[in-house]
Parts: C-alpha cells; structure tokens; sequence
C-alpha cells in the first residue's frame, strides 16, 4: 500500500483520481451505483470530464463533510483509537478513507445521514451498491475490518456495522476493474445529454370561423398552408434520444391539433349544416394530421424496438466472440456459462442511452462472470500440467471434472492417479509373484529332473555294477573255460594216446570208428562259451551286454516255445 499526500479538490487530487480507479467509483463500475452509470464514468474516465453539481448538491455534500468531522471522534471513543483521513493505492486501485488506526487494522467510512440506509445499517445489513467502496479499501489498506457509519454527526442519530474482506468481492471488483481497463481502451466517447428536450413545435393559428348560413369570415387557407407546412416538417428518420424524443411530442401535438379541429367543425355545425367547404377543409387537414400521427407513432414505436433490437444484437454478439476468444484458449475443455439476459437488463427503460447503458453494463458484467469461470479452468488446466502430465487417459470426463471447486478437483485427480498408481503396483506386484511362481516351478522342475538323472544315473551305474560283476563272472567262466580248452588241447596233442584208449573203451563198449571220434572232440572241445556267444553278439550290434544277453534268451524262449 503506498500513501499520497492530497487534498481534495485540487489540481494534484484531480490528476491522481484520473489516473486510478477509485473506490468510490467501484460501485458504478459494477454497474451497482443509484447516481452514475457504468458509461458515465467511462466517459468520465475517458475524457477528463467531471459533472458540475448543483448548488443544493454542494450544500449536502458540505453538510455531509461537517456530520463526518462530528462523527468522528464519536467513533474513535468507541473503538479507543485515533482515526486519521488517508488517500492510498495499490497499483491502479485507489481508496481515500475517512479515517484509518495507526496500524491499519481499523477503517472508517462515513456517509451522510439516510432514512433507508440508516434504517438498513442498524438492522445490520449493508447494501449492495456501498459494498464495492468499502471491499475495495479493505484490499488496499489490507485491514482486518471496516467500521461503516450513516450519521448526521450525533449519537442518536448514529448507526454502524462491521464490515469484513470478502474474497468473492476482492475477486468481483478485481476483475470488474480488469474488464473496465479493456472497456475503457475501446471506449470512443460520445456526446451526454443528460435530459433530451423535443424541439420547440411550430404553433398553428387559431381556426376562426363564423357563419350565418354561409361563412362571413375564416382564415381557413392560411390555417391549411401553415398546417401542411408543419406536417410536412416533421421529421420521421428517428436515431438520437432527441429524435424520439421530439417525434413522441409531434404525436401529442398532433393528436390535441386534431381535437382542436374536431371541435371547431362542431362549433360551424352549430352555426350552419350547409358549410360543405369549410368542412371538408377542416376533415382534409385532421386527416392530415391524424395520418402522419398514427404513422408517426407507429414508427416512434418500430424505431425504438429496432434500436432496442440493434443493441441487443451488438452486445450480444461482442459477448460470444469473447465467449469464443476464452474458449479457444482452454480447448479441448468446452466453456460454460450464462450469457447475459440483455433483453431483461433494458426491461421498464424508455430512453435509448438508458437502455443502452444497462445493455454496457450487463455485458462488462458477464464478460467479468465468464472470464472468472474461465480463469479458473485455465488453473485447473495449468495444475494438471504440473501434476497430472501423461495421465489424461485417467479423465475422460475431465469436462465434468472441471467444474468442481478446486480443492475438489485437485482432490479427485489426486485420488485417481494414486488409484492409477496403487493398481499398477498390484499388478507389477502379481506380475512378480507369478514370475516368481513360474521361477520357483523351473527350478523344482530342474531338481526334478536333475533327481531323475542322477536316479537314473544311479540305476545305470548298478546296472553297470551288475554288468560288470556278470562280466567278472563270466571272465571267471571263461577263465576256467580257457583253462578247461586249454588242458583239451593238451590233451588233443596227446590225441593218438587218448585216442588209442578211447578207441579201446569205445571198441569195448560201442563200436565208433575214428571219425566219429574226432568229430565229437572237435565239437566238445571248441564249441564257444554262453559269454562268448553273447560278448560276440554284443560286439557285432554295438549293444551292452545286458541287451545282447536279452536278445539270445528271448530267442532260445521262442525256439523253446516253438
């Protein structure tokens, strides 16, 4: 908050309240004040103009000026601390307080003494129009509470209530003075009339007619030529408040005119029933006048209601084109708001720059109300940027979402994303168990397997062990069977001996001759052994010896059964 040294009315407070925008000022900004307009104070703003005020205005205003004076050591005996007056700013917000406590906790705000707003004080309730003033000082001087006080300067005629800041009228007023800035760049001044005056209606002479049978004396043709002159005159392409102002009053006129006829043709009817001229002069020129009255009144009535319809229009389609400007800067998110009820705001208005005001001021209105909505989706927007990138997929119904309150919407994005995240974990969670699973059963697979080979390895090895110890014996076998063959060929060397003993046994016992003999001894003698069979057979197949012995065995068991 910066502090100014002014005094009121001087050139310095004059340049200084052109430059801000004044707490004062905040009410007809919002379109809220009884006494200045919305577009009375950007013309104002614009060109410098201040409004002269009447001599009785500046007596109240004075009046005004000594109830504060007295009122205020009243109140300061209230709250036991000095009030002292301050002007001060923040930026291009201004505010001159009545009176403010030495640490800035306590502002004051005076007004003149009131019957309404006296009465609405003491019940506790302060308008609306005077809300603007006093949230506005409390943004700028940043105190904890305004005392707002209606008096005449004594205590029986004193009311007061506690005001305090209000951010949704921190908000209101900061983008009210937002809008205006940008209303006030655009605005292009145009000439205020306070009151419009219809142009001075030329007057027509009086009818004087007499007649005694036949007219005597008339200034009927001078009556006819001025009032076709003057009907002639009126002007009919109505655009200014001035225009319809002044075809409003030729239609009263010209609807008196043609009663004044009406009765001067009755008064002729009463002197004489054969005037057939000046009748039909006087029903000639009250058609005249009731024609262009009716088309007159007519167009008085379409004009306005185009006029009406053309500011409609105008304000209406500056409104979407705003509408569509924000859109376009929080796409994909659609923008949804009230449009402002333009027809309604000019509702029981008459004058077209009324009209057109209230239009203004509906239209800064809704523009302030759809920028708001809009800022605020820009920061829900800008939030999810910061906290929410890469998980749209998880809002689908983000145009739902979005209009929630912000802690709302922050609240449910948060949730889904740590729900996103719980049930990402859940899943890489079962992913690893079952990895695991799959693990755990490969291994026990493995031992398995690893079980079998080292089991069947062992069988292999007893079968070895068998086969070999088979082997042991049967080398044993043939160890005695080579020793047997060996002492049959000895013995074969010895043949004739033996022979001639077997010859002498045999011939004893049964007659052999010598071939049968020695075929006997050959096939005794060198026939193969079992072992040698089956180590022959073995060795030829490339088998074991525990197949090749199968082999023989299962062959002899055929022959057998055979």
């Amino acid at each position: 908050m910066q502090t100014h040294n002014l005094n009121q009315g001087t050139p310095e407070w004059h340049a200084f309240r052109a430059e801000h925008f004044g707490a004062s000022e905040a009410a007809a900004m919002l379109g809220l004040s009884k006494y200045t307009t919305r577009t009375e104070l950007l013309h104002a703003k614009k060109t410098g103009f201040v409004k002269d005020h009447s001599e009785a205005t500046k007596f109240i205003f004075s009046k005004g000026h000594e109830a504060e004076a007295a009122a205020r050591p009243l109140i300061e005996s209230i709250i036991g601390e000095q009030l002292s007056p301050v002007t001060c700013s923040e930026g291009k917000l201004s505010c001159s307080c009545d009176g403010i406590t030495f640490d800035d906790s306590i502002a004051w705000e005076h007004k003149q003494f009131n019957a309404a707003l006296f009465a609405a004080v003491r019940n506790g309730n302060l308008p609306d129009e005077h809300q603007p003033q006093c949230q506005q000082i409390l943004m700028i001087t940043g105190a904890k509470k305004l005392i707002f006080t209606v008096s005449d300067g004594t205590i029986d005629r004193m009311a007061s209530i506690d005001v305090l800041p209000d951010a949704v009228w921190f908000n209101a007023i900061a983008q009210g003075w937002t809008q205006f800035a940008i209303d006030l760049e655009n605005y292009h001044p145009v000439e205020v009339i306070d009151k419009p005056v219809p142009d001075a209606i030329m007057g027509l002479p009086a009818v004087a007619i007499q007649a005694t049978g036949m007219i005597t004396a008339s200034n009927l043709p001078e009556f006819k030529k001025a009032a076709e002159t003057f009907i002639a005159n009126i002007k009919t392409e109505l655009v200014t408040d001035e225009d319809f102002s002044n075809a409003e009053a030729n239609v009263k006129f010209c609807k008196t005119a043609e009663d004044d006829l009406e009765g001067t043709k009755k008064a002729i009817l009463a002197q004489t029933t054969t005037i057939d001229e000046a009748i039909k002069t006087i029903d000639y020129i009250k058609a005249q006048l009731a024609s262009k009255r009716l088309m007159l009144d007519k167009l008085v009535k379409s004009e306005k209601e185009s006029r009406k319809l053309a500011i409609i229009d105008k304000a209406r389609i500056a409104f979407n084109e705003h509408f569509v400007s924000l859109e376009n800067e929080i796409k994909p998110i659609r923008l949804i708001g009230q449009h402002p009820d333009f027809a309604g705001a000019m509702k029981g208005l008459k004058k077209l720059s009324a009209m057109q005001d209230a239009v203004d001021t509906a239209l800064a209105n809704g523009k302030i109300e759809i920028e708001a909505t809009a800022k605020d989706i820009r920061a829900k927007l800008a939030w999810c940027k910061d906290n929410a990138a890469g998980k749209s997929a998880l809002f689908p119904d983000l145009q739902t979402l979005i209009n929630k309150p912000m802690d709302d919407f922050t609240l449910t994005i948060t949730s889904r994303i740590e729900k996103q995240k719980a049930d990402e974990s859940a899943r890489m969670e079962a992913e690893r168990i079952r990895i695991q699973a799959e693990e755990e059963a490969k291994a026990r697979a493995k031992i398995e397997a690893e079980q079998l080979a080292i089991e069947a390895a062992k069988a292999k090895l007893e079968q070895d062990e068998e086969d070999a110890r088979r082997l042991n014996i049967k080398m044993q076998e043939e160890k005695e069977a080579a020793e047997r063959d060996r002492k049959a060929a000895l013995q074969i060397t010895q043949f004739p001996t033996i022979k001639d003993k077997l010859t002498v046994e045999i011939s004893v016992d049964d007659p052999f001759d010598n071939s049968q003999m020695a075929q006997f001894l050959i096939t005794n003698i060198f026939r193969p052994t079992r072992i040698q069979i089956i180590e022959s057979l073995a060795k030829v197949y490339s088998v074991q010896y525990s197949i090749a012995e199968q082999w023989l065995v299962e062959e002899f068991s055929k022959e057998k059964s055979e």
